[in-house]
Order: structure tokens, then C-alpha cells, then sequence
């Protein structure tokens, strides 16, 4: 019985901490997207001579829970992103859409548009 009272009195400490720590969670999320979506937007617009270096994906699964005992789904989403190497040597990956990631060719060679971390577009030389 004595542990049985240890449940009751830690469960509802281990829940509050537990809330905090992901609504933190989500607030530094939030928080982090919106400084660097105000420092890209304060960023000069650039367009530099570069190379296509590198080109990967992220494949992200997502498993939603079912309601009422009825089974979940499973829904995936891929993030794209390309590394340029500039004159300078320099390097830099960006996030991209899959339209133009489909689009670029490792060792493509071109002008690069970018603006911070943000990719605005890449022409083939």
C-alpha cells in the first residue's frame, strides 16, 4: 500500500514536469523558426557563381494514433536539400523544393540565388 501512495503523490509531479518540458519543447520550435524566418527576410538577396557539390533527402514517418481503438495510418514526408561550394570554397547547404531538387545535377555549375538560409533559385550555366 505504501508504494501504491508513492504513485499518487510523484504521478502528478512526473506529469507536470513532463508537460513542461514539451511545451517548451514546442515553444523553442516556434520561437527558433521565427528568428531565423526575420533574419533571412533582413538578409541581403545574393546571387553567387557556384557548384552544385552535393544533393541528399530526409525521409520523416509519421505514425497517427487511430480513435476508439480503430487503427492508425502511417504518412511520410522527404525535406530535399542541395550543398553549394562558391568561389570562395566555401560551403552551404539549402533547403529546396522537390521540383527543384529534381531539377539539379551534382557538378552543375551556375548562379546560385539565395538569401540567409533561404534557397530562391539556381540557373545552369
Amino acid at each position: 500500500m505504501y508504494a501504491f501512495g508513492l504513485f499518487e503523490s510523484l504521478f502528478p509531479l512526473f506529469f507536470t514536469v513532463i508537460f513542461v518540458v514539451v511545451i517548451g519543447g514546442i515553444i523553442i520550435t516556434i520561437v527558433s523558426g521565427a528568428k531565423q524566418w526575420h533574419a533571412n527576410n533582413q538578409s541581403p538577396r545574393l546571387t553567387v557563381d557556384a557548384t552544385v557539390v552535393s544533393k541528399r533527402t530526409n525521409v520523416s514517418h509519421h505514425h497517427h494514433a487511430g480513435h476508439d481503438g480503430m487503427a492508425g495510418h502511417t504518412s511520410t514526408s522527404t525535406s530535399y536539400y542541395a550543398t553549394f561550394q562558391v568561389e570562395s570554397g566555401d560551403r552551404m547547404e539549402l533547403r529546396l523544393s522537390g521540383r527543384e531538387y529534381g531539377m539539379l545535377v551534382e557538378g552543375d555549375r551556375g548562379q546560385l540565388h539565395f538569401q540567409g538560409t533561404r534557397y530562391l533559385g539556381f540557373d545552369r550555366q
